[in-house]
């Protein structure tokens, strides 16, 4: 199984959860790439058995422009153009795909990426098996004790 993982990640926490998902891809036998959606090739979903589209919750929902800005104000790495900018050109797909986000809390005050990557797959009449939130402590991080295990776990119920 040949799997896409693209990510958007501000202060680490996406690209943290998104290579525990990998690794538990890999411990079921697929072959995993994990890329930044800045840097995802146009031809990448070619041969891609199971797309999988992760970043981090901004303002109940996708990280833009100026969420990544006031993300650089606390300290985020240089980020952009990101997930919901590559959602809007991504090349057809018909594969199966997943979706995650890393979120600060899970009540519906804190909203979440993942639902509305969900959404934007969908569009994209893209079929969307799962998705999963992951929690961290602050925007800057550190994931919550058991988030990456779980992060994991997902990669494995996925494969």
């Amino acid at each position: 199984m040949n799997v896409l993982i693209v990510i958007e990640t501000c202060f680490g926490n996406t690209q943290r959860f998104a290579e525990a998902i990998a690794s538990g891809l890999v411990r079921r036998g697929a072959a995993v790439t994990v890329v930044k959606a800045a840097d995802v090739r146009p031809d990448a979903l070619n041969e891609v058995d199971l797309l999988i589209v992760g970043a981090p919750t901004h303002n109940r929902g996708l990280p833009g422009p100026a969420s990544r800005r006031m993300a650089q104000t606390q300290g985020a790495g240089a980020t952009g153009p990101g997930v919901a900018e590559w959602l809007d050109v991504m090349p057809e797909y018909h594969g199966r795909a997943a979706a995650f986000d890393s979120v600060s809390g899970t009540g519906f005050i804190n909203g979440s990426a993942a639902k509305k990557i969900v959404k934007r797959l969908q569009r994209n009449l893209v079929e969307v098996a799962d998705s999963e939130s992951f929690v961290v402590g602050a925007a800057e991080g550190p994931p919550l004790d058991g988030e990456l295990e779980r992060a994991e776990k997902f990669g494995t119920s996925l494969a």
